[in-house]
């Protein structure tokens, strides 16, 4: 079997070259890896994966890569929250995913699996969803919010027709080599982190590796055109660094009152779009940290698949091993 993966070089692909690469040994399967020239491919150094360089969003370059590939991992995606380059992110998410599905089905795959996001949900305000549920929320948060609904819908609408895709949403990705989370955990731990904003924040957790199995598990075992959450829990920011400051014995940052962190952010927005800067705190982020709430159950997955992560609380604690 020749597996393609996108996004092959960033945290969750890379993760999964990882996995695929030890049944593939035994299998005598091929990993191919969809790779830009430009990219920075350390995390695949060592790997018995074959890298094409290409782009999802230049179509021949993809064809090309697709050629005689059974299998289809698409993790590739601008994902950013703040002040985006909002046309580049449409051409990434929809466009590109649009570029993967059409030539996925030219060329016959087996099986193509999506990485999307629990944020196609929108705004639960709370609730406890599973894959059931239908967006309420008028309108989007945020660029990466309908770029990803907006290909998710493309996912969709290729599956109504019998291509075979699945769709996987993880909620908030953790690991050792985060690039969201972990400089924040880095500040962390050096003890530099004295104030954060939004303790009341809930956040959906899963490992990456435990993302990873849940792939691959829908790619081996789940019906065309079915979607899994995956979450293994969720916790607010509160709770989170409670947790690491009694794993550590590092103080939990103080949390900044809510109407100064609105302040700064409507400050900083300007500023930054000026200065092409991403700011720590924008209105966009503000926005995702005390108006909206999304909280899922990754049941299904357990259910269906076999799924069996890691708890919450050890996400956490392996998160920690820098």
């Amino acid at each position: 079997m020749k597996t393609l993966i996108t996004g092959a070089n960033g945290f969750t692909g890379s993760h999964l070259v990882k996995a695929l690469a030890q049944q593939a040994e035994q299998a005598g399967d091929t990993l191919r890896a969809l790779v830009r020239p430009t990219s920075d491919i350390s995390r695949l150094a060592n790997l018995p994966v074959q890298r094409v360089y290409g782009d999802i969003t230049d179509r021949a370059s993809l064809q090309a890569a697709m050629q005689g590939v059974d299998r289809v991992f698409h993790t590739a995606a601008y994902v950013e929250l703040g002040i985006v380059d909002a046309l580049r992110m449409e051409r990434i998410n929809v466009e590109g995913t649009r570029n993967v599905l059409e030539a996925a089905q030219a060329a016959r795959v087996q099986k193509m699996v999506y990485c999307s996001t629990i944020g196609v949900y929108g705004d639960t305000q709370g609730q406890v969803i599973d894959e059931t549920f239908e967006r309420q929320q008028k309108g989007f948060s945020s660029a990466y919010d309908s770029t990803k609904y907006a290909a998710q819908q493309l996912v969709d609408q290729f599956a109504a027709t019998g291509f075979p895709v699945v769709s996987v949403m993880p909620s908030g990705i953790f690991g050792a080599d985060d690039p969201h989370f972990g400089p924040v955990m880095d500040t962390f731990l050096s003890g530099r982190l004295k104030v954060w904003a939004g303790g009341d924040r809930i956040t959906g957790i899963v490992h990456v590796d435990d993302l990873v199995s849940a792939l691959i598990l829908a790619a081996e075992q789940a019906p065309s055109g079915a979607h899994y959450i995956i979450s293994a829990g969720d916790l607010s920011t509160r709770a989170m660094f409670q947790f690491l400051s009694q794993e550590t014995g590092i103080p939990a940052p103080t949390e900044i009152p809510q109407p100064v962190v609105r302040l700064v952010g409507n400050l900083l927005e300007p500023i930054g779009r000026f200065l092409s800067w991403q700011p720590p705190i924008s209105r966009e982020r503000v926005h995702y940290i005390y108006d909206r709430c999304v909280r899922v159950s990754g049941d299904k997955a357990r259910r269906e698949l076999g799924w069996n992560p890691r708890s919450v609380e050890e996400t956490l604690r392996q998160s920690l091993k820098r």
